[in-house]
């Protein structure tokens, strides 16, 4: 089934197996112009709804993948439509493969130094066949910004993987979009974590099974509130049940 696209109440996003990734991934590089991927969380389609520069970022964006049970659960009670959930970890090591198969390149943006040489060196380790060309700090002064664009633009890696220290996240490339002429740009905030091995990722059963967010709950009690946007999340589904869709 090829990729399409669809929306859920009135945000953007797209079908697609894991069947058709790799292909995906590889129209996506050789398309022309930069393109992003977004991991859409049922919290990011809430914020998706209003009229702000992450809206805008994700109506413009060439893969937008969902990540929350919920998002699936309300295509397929307003539509019928059957969605694929992806784990982020494990479609940036997905996509990490399938370049290196392909002997691409990638950047890496973020993190701080220290954790950020680790994490090259241990991707240099794994994908021995993916050139790192080149890397820079997430938490970088406003005055090196230019040189950072400049860098990214010279070096026209196939991926830029954006992470932690960009107080912007996805709209970091959509904001700077008409400065680069290539590259896939994909924000994952603990992917420098992950592959410098200073954080742990979650498990597969775990994400498997949806428990996320109670390990997030658990290292921020105060994320329990975020009951109150899910109860939203519900009645505009319900009320789009009713009254016709993306009128919530």
């Amino acid at each position: 089934m090829a990729v399409q696209k669809i929306t859920l109440l009135g945000v953007p996003l797209h079908i697609c197996m894991p069947q058709d990734f790799e292909e995906e991934i590889l129209r996506l590089v050789v398309k022309e112009g930069p393109k992003q991927i977004m991991f859409l969380s049922v919290w990011d389609l809430l914020h998706a709804r209003g009229k702000n520069e992450y809206a805008e970022c994700v109506r413009n964006a060439d893969l937008v993948l969902p990540v929350s049970k919920s998002i699936l659960f309300g295509a397929k009670f307003l539509y019928g439509k059957v969605l694929y959930r992806w784990n982020p970890f494990e479609t940036v090591i997905n996509i990490m493969t399938i370049l290196e198969n392909h002997y691409k390149s990638v950047y890496f943006l973020g993190g701080r130094k220290k954790t950020l040489m680790a994490a090259e060196r241990n991707v240099h380790g794994t994908f021995r066949n993916l050139q790192v060309v080149g890397r820079y700090v997430g938490y970088y002064p406003k005055s090196v910004e230019a040189d950072v664009i400049e860098a990214i633009r010279k070096a026209s890696p196939s991926l830029v993987l954006l992470s932690e220290g960009l107080r912007e996240k996805d709209c970091w490339a959509y904001a700077r979009r008409g400065h680069f002429h290539t590259s896939i740009f994909l924000y994952y905030g603990d992917a420098i974590g992950i592959f410098s091995e200073r954080i742990m990722h979650i498990s597969k059963r775990a994400f498997d099974k949806g428990l996320e967010i109670w390990i997030e709950i658990f290292h921020n009690p105060l994320k329990i509130f975020l009951v109150f946007p899910f109860l939203w999340y519900l009645f505009c589904l319900f009320w789009n049940r009713l009254f016709g869709k993306d009128r919530g």
